[in-house]
């Protein structure tokens, strides 16, 4: 996977529902994920309590929108891969170059019908990677 511009900030952070996901960047290079725990509830989670955090993914789920306080960025040197259990949340690949490429085990559809974003934005907060 080819990526260009991704400068150290973010304001939005994904999760898939139903995959895995690894990353790695291909020759070693040093980048950064932004990640929080995986926030998916079960169906029986929401009967009769649709509470002022529960939200229905586009995809079909339900979920808790991350706090802002519980995401943690992570710098990723050398040449390491990074397993993304279902549902975890995460920004990036965040880097300084201009252009990365990276390994990314999913699968090929993954991005089009297991995508779920969450907008730090319309709450005023962009995260900025302090490097």
């Amino acid at each position: 996977m080819h990526l260009e511009n991704r400068p150290l900030k973010f304001s939005t952070i994904t999760h898939h529902a139903s995959v895995t996901q690894c990353l790695g960047s291909i020759g070693g290079h040093v980048w950064y994920l932004g990640v929080a725990k995986p926030s998916i509830l079960d169906s029986t989670e929401t009967e009769g309590d649709m509470g002022t955090n529960i939200v229905r993914s586009h995809c079909g789920h339900f979920y808790v929108p991350p706090a802002i306080e519980d995401v943690r960025v992570f710098k990723i040197a050398g040449p390491k891969f990074l397993k993304l259990n279902r549902g975890t949340w995460h920004a990036g690949p965040l880097f300084k170059a201009d252009d990365m490429d990276f390994y990314n085990l999913e699968l090929s559809n993954t991005n089009v019908v297991d995508h779920t974003t969450h907008n730090f934005k319309k709450n005023g907060v962009v995260y900025t990677i302090d490097d």
